[in-house]
């Protein structure tokens, strides 16, 4: 008997072991939840209790009701979970991978508002605690909060977790926001109110608690990554509204209230109100990029460098501005319509931007209902005071005239009209094919004058190149009769100088021979005193030359034969006839060395006085005479 009790023994304790967990569960309700899971108690009937059943519209059970139940077995060892009674479901925590959110259905809970969309936050530990959030009124439905990146343990008999992708919004872009739940947006408004505290919509029930509006919202998000529930909120990402440098922003403002204009009551053309309320901003935005909710305002960029309007059909601005502008056709006076062009250059100063916007509302609108009406309308009067021919030489008195008139009209709509430039101007074919047949033949006209006064001076040159020509003989012939006639005035004057030179000449010799002589005379008696008279009588003789050369040369003859013969009258007084003679030739002789007697003397008859002695008395007379005329004593004519 012992034997076969420790044999059931053995064997009871070997079918323990094997079936430990099956017993463990039957008999003594264990569950094991492991770590990295949960334990969803599914309750099947209640034994003990009032509570059997859930109210109406639950189905999760926070009093021990049967059905789903709302508390959790979180990892770990738990008794007295009857396998009969209850039935547990193991699931895997709920993960919110990096970079995503997960948003949160409630399937039970109170009933959400009429006219709301989203449940409102119960702080339930992240929905980890479901009895928590079921009894302190946790709504069914979609849950304004959501879970962000971690792990949870989630009654997922109550919540259904959507995995969703954080919002991004890039660099130079915003972020438009509509919410779709909130209170209605005010009567006259097209956008809610300005709620604050919401950390730029990623706290929604904040948003909500704080009497937002849905619908459009007047904020804009910037560039960067938020938590954003997609169910409550929508994000229309554009780009950031842009002023470029030359312009200003001129902020049109849909929203806000009602402000009082700025502008006084000079300016009855709109509404200019200080920034953030409804109407055109008196401040214009400058240069740069601004977070500017397109559907909540209006950016009207308004240049404020020189701004060129092309009246042309082919020729446009890069600002478009004059893209429906074409070329004026206009009517003269005499009938003819033709062609213009008109440039116009207008300046708008950046403080009265918003003057301008408020009155047109818009730069098109200020090119359409005032430039062009207004150059259009002047230049068709102006033409219709003048004929094309005149319109057309009188265009700078035009230009000048039309912007004086465009400047008055523009200064009244705040604008500045810098220029006012007239381009080509297109007569009618008709009128210029007559003006070009009328132009050509004075062209030619002017050419044939041209070709003749050419022709004319082609003459003349050719006349004066043959007198040019003609100039070197003109000039050597008119030099060779000055030269000739000066060697002539040069002969004459030579010859009478010459004349003159001998008269004188001869009277200055004739008087200096005089006076030789009679020094010669009285040369025995005073010869120092004669020699200085006849220094004296040399030197007015010299100066008198010229003029008595003649008379000189013959009181000279007539002095020295005078005195010749005066003298040779004494000697011969003196010595006697004879004698004289004699002493003369002996003199004369020895004077010139002469030889009177031959070295061989040849004689016929040996005497003295023969023809030999003829012929030498005469040779020797010859021979005297001769060296007086050498010495200038007795010349001979």
């Amino acid at each position: 008997m012992n034997e076969i009790t420790s044999y059931w023994w053995i064997i009871l304790i070997l079918f323990s072991i094997l079936f430990y967990k099956f017993i463990l569960r039957v008999f003594f309700g264990m569950v094991m939840v492991p770590e990295d899971k949960i334990g969803l108690v599914t309750k099947k009937f209640v034994l003990f209790g009032t509570d059997k059943s859930l109210p109406d519209g639950r189905i999760i059970a926070t009093k021990g009701e049967a059905g789903y139940q709302a508390k959790t077995l979180a990892p770990g060892l738990y008794w007295g979970m009857w396998i009969w009674q209850y039935s547990i479901d193991m699931t895997g925590f709920t993960v919110i991978p990096e970079g995503k959110i997960g948003l949160v259905l409630s399937k039970d809970g109170q009933e959400i508002p009429t006219g709301r969309i989203l449940a409102r936050k119960v702080d339930s530990d992240n929905f980890q605690d479901a009895t928590f959030f079921l009894n302190n009124g946790g709504q069914k439905g979609r849950q304004t909060a959501f879970i962000t990146t971690g792990s949870y343990r989630i009654n997922t008999f109550l919540f259904e977790i959507v995995i969703a992708d954080q919002i991004k919004i890039y660099e130079n872009m915003i972020g438009i926001v509509t919410a779709l739940d909130g209170e209605p947006i005010p009567q006259g408004q097209i956008a809610g109110k300005f709620v604050e505290g919401h950390n730029n919509f990623q706290d929604f029930d904040k948003f909500l608690g704080s009497g937002g509006n849905r619908g459009l919202q007047p904020q804009v998000m910037l560039a960067g990554s938020y938590y954003i529930n997609t169910w409550g909120i929508l994000i229309e990402q554009n780009p950031m509204t842009d002023v470029p440098i030359g312009y200003v922003g001129v902020v049109i403002s849909y929203i806000g209230e009602d402000g009082q204009d700025v502008t006084g009551d000079t300016f009855k053309h709109g509404n200019i109100v200080s920034k953030g309320q409804r109407g055109v901003w008196m401040e214009p935005l400058g240069p740069g990029k601004y977070a500017l909710n397109k559907y909540t305002t209006k950016l009207e960029a308004v240049p404020t460098t020189n701004l060129v309007l092309n009246w042309a059909n082919a020729r446009s601005e890069s600002h478009d501005l004059d893209k429906n502008l074409s070329t004026i056709t206009v009517r003269s006076k005499d009938g003819f319509p033709f062609n213009l062009d008109v440039a116009q250059i207008i300046h708008v100063p950046a403080a009265e931007a918003p003057k301008v916007i408020a009155r047109f509302g818009s730069m098109n609108n200020l090119v359409s209902q005032v430039l062009e009406p207004t150059i259009g309308n002047y230049f068709r009067n102006s033409a219709q005071d003048s004929d094309v021919i005149s319109f057309l030489s009188t265009r700078k008195e035009r230009q000048e005239s039309a912007k004086n008139h465009i400047k008055l009209v523009l200064d009244e709509y705040n604008v500045n009209a810098v220029d006012t430039l007239i381009g080509d101007i297109v007569p009618p074919d008709s009128l210029m094919k007559t003006l070009t047949d009328r132009k050509l033949a004075e062209e030619e006209q002017k050419t044939y004058q041209t070709q003749r006064m050419a022709q004319e001076q082609r003459q003349g040159m050719e006349k004066e190149t043959a007198i040019a020509d003609m100039q070197k003989e003109i000039v050597r012939a008119s030099q060779s009769v000055e030269i000739a006639q000066r060697t002539a005035d040069a002969t004459v004057k030579k010859a009478e100088g010459d004349a003159t030179s001998l008269k004188l000449n001869v009277n200055a010799e004739a008087e200096a021979t005089k006076m030789r002589a009679n020094a010669e005379a009285e040369a025995t008696k005073a010869r120092a005193g004669a020699q200085a008279e006849a220094t004296k009588l040399n030197a007015s003789a010299e100066a008198e030359r010229i003029s008595k050369t003649g008379l000189a040369e013959a009181e000279k003859i007539m002095a020295i034969g005078k005195s010749t013969a005066e003298s040779y009258q004494l000697q011969v007084s003196a010595m006697g006839g004879d004698n004289f003679t004699r002493y003369k030739v002996t003199e004369e002789i020895g004077k010139g060395n002469i030889k009177v007697i031959p070295d061989v003397l040849i004689s016929g008859n040996g005497g003295s006085d023969g023809s030999i002695s003829g012929l030498l008395g005469l040779k020797l007379m010859e021979m005297m005479d001769t060296k007086d005329s050498k010495d200038g004593k007795n010349p001979k004519k």
